[in-house]
């Protein structure tokens, strides 16, 4: 952990040695996930570390902490502050919440352990709080929050801080990784302004818990400062230059003028962050357009319509996402940083929506086409109404235009012969037909060979033959479909645009039926999809381009 101080706005304000002892300070700060998308500025918390070493503070510091070091933390933790007068906790991460408890993640965890395996896999704040607990009126607990806050974890939780349950004489701010990072380092350690004060000056913090109207947390540290060196206005004019270009060229500038300067140490540390994040300037270009997550949402659609996965339309920019955008850009002749400019937003939007149109415009050709195929058949076949025309028309057009009217027809007839049929035979097919089994149909028609409902026996015969040599194939169709997670609302809406291209989907009631499920079927059949009847990703995007992000 690093030890040398930091020169802030507390820091020119410490005399020589500590203000008191038998402080101590928990300061942890988790930014890059193996399992999950990385928490941004979430290490930043650490940089408050070295002010209260100077305070006097025995200072207990991870970034990134594994599952393994946060218990090692925790240990010393207790230990140190069985003896303490001051507590400070510090932390920022990722956090999962149940009704009872909140939990910081090791950035070695799983993103869903599971309510049972959270022990081992993080930090329990109920375990934090019980020790803050004995210091009433001098423990301060600052939480930096996850920003996928309310999002599912899994059975009994969620993901981001959950309610705490906070013990008297327990100060507690809560607020994003910037916020808390710099109320840290800057606010704390400065004994002449109350917290009350202080936090009310700042965006983006939350106070609860033991907060009275003139608390300072460090209030008896000697107030008159050592008189700060006032940079000259060359420096400064150097730094505000070096700070608006936000490169590695303009901090080298500085520092080969300055290299002892106020902000010698700021600039080092911005350069090793763009080094280490070379995609920093896109990154930060895109946050400052403030995308929605719908915005993020049709991002997704859009790139899905150009056949470009981005494996789920959630709003969610994952590294699958970020995969996408990068191969957007690469066909496009950007840089392959994986983040959006408005420009590229714009462009992407254009191209997605002429690609709907010309898939809309394909899917048409070859449904007119596959309709005069259709209706030249019936003609042919099954217009004459008689049962040989009617079964070879189901069989080749089961989904066809005329499938409801051809099976009308073919279950009149099957009422007209079983009312023709002699008693033996119709007993026989009405035991077969409530059965319901190949093996049903095939003892039918081995006890009545030439029976009045042999080629009906056979027909259901060949369906049921077919269906059991699709049943895996239909059943991981029906899999994707769950797992898309719809909701009775978008089911009714795929409905409404089912029936608006006029694939008769029935009743407009959010529940699947047979209806639904083949005029799914017509439009994946015209869409060149994978025919199954059930819905994936590719067809939802297809479907509703037009209906359900925008």
């Amino acid at each position: 952990m690093m030890t040398r101080f930091l020169w802030t706005t507390a820091a020119w304000m410490i005399l020589c040695g500590p203000a008191f002892g038998a402080d101590i300070a928990l300061i942890i700060g988790n930014a890059e996930y193996a399992a999950q998308r990385d928490l941004r500025g979430g290490a930043d918390v650490v940089a408050a570390a070295p002010v209260f070493e100077g305070l006097g503070f025995d200072v207990v510091g991870r970034t990134d902490a594994s599952r393994v070091e946060l218990v090692d933390a925790i240990e010393q933790f207790v230990a140190g502050a069985t003896e303490a007068d001051r507590i400070l906790v510090v932390l920022a991460g990722r956090f999962l919440n149940s009704s009872q408890d909140s939990w910081l993640l090791g950035v070695d965890s799983p993103a869903s352990p599971g309510l049972s395996r959270l022990p081992s896999e993080a930090l329990a704040l109920s375990t934090v709080l019980a020790v803050m607990k004995q210091h009433p009126g001098r423990a301060l607990l600052l939480v930096a929050d996850d920003d996928d806050a309310g999002v599912s974890a899994g059975p009994y939780l969620e993901r981001g801080l959950g309610r705490l349950s906070i013990p008297q004489g327990v100060t507690v701010f809560k607020g994003g990784t910037r916020a808390i990072a710099s109320f840290a380092k800057d606010a704390i350690a400065l004994p002449a302004l109350s917290l009350t004060v202080q936090a009310a000056r700042r965006q983006g913090l939350q106070a609860e818990g033991y907060l009275p109207e003139d608390y300072r947390f460090l209030e008896g540290v000697r107030t008159t400062p050592a008189k700060p060196e006032v940079p000259d206005s060359n420096e400064q004019a150097a730094w505000d230059e070096a700070q608006r270009a936000d490169v590695i060229a303009g901090y080298q500038d500085y520092l080969m003028r300055f290299p002892d300067g106020a902000h010698a140490a700021d600039a080092n540390r911005l350069m090793a962050e763009i080094r280490n994040d070379p995609n920093r300037q896109a990154r930060l270009a895109e946050d400052a357009l403030g995308l929605t997550r719908d915005q993020r949402r049709e991002i997704q659609r859009d790139l899905s319509i150009l056949d470009i996965n981005p494996r789920g339309i959630d709003g969610l920019f994952g590294p699958a996402s970020r995969g996408a955008i990068s191969t957007w850009q690469s066909q496009n002749g950007f840089d392959a940083t994986g983040f959006l400019t408005r420009e590229q937003i714009n462009r992407l939007d254009t191209q997605a929506q002429r690609r709907a149109t010309e898939l809309e415009t394909e899917a048409e050709l070859r449904r007119i086409e596959q309709e005069r195929l259709d209706r030249a058949y019936w003609k042919d076949t099954g217009a004459a109404g008689d049962e040989v025309g009617l079964r070879a028309y189901v069989k080749r057009f089961p989904d066809g235009v005329f499938a409801e009217e051809a099976q009308i027809k073919l279950d009149a007839l099957e009422d007209d012969k079983r009312a023709a049929a002699a008693a033996q035979d119709r007993q026989a097919w009405d035991a077969a037909a409530t059965a319901g089994s190949e093996e049903g149909y095939r003892a039918y028609l081995a006890a009545f060979p030439n029976g009045a409902f042999s080629d009906e026996a056979q027909a259901r015969i060949d369906a049921l033959t077919a269906e059991k040599s699709n049943a895996d194939t239909n059943a991981a169709a029906r899999r994707v479909e769950e797992q898309l997670g719809l909701n009775i609302q978008t089911q009714k809406l795929i409905e409404n645009r089912l029936d608006a291209v006029g694939l008769r989907p029935g009743a407009v009631d959010g529940a699947f039926d047979d209806d639904t499920r083949r005029a799914i079927r017509r439009y994946q059949q015209a869409r060149d999809l994978p025919v199954t009847g059930f819905l994936n990703q590719e067809t939802v995007v297809r479907l509703l381009a037009d209906s359900l992000f925008k």
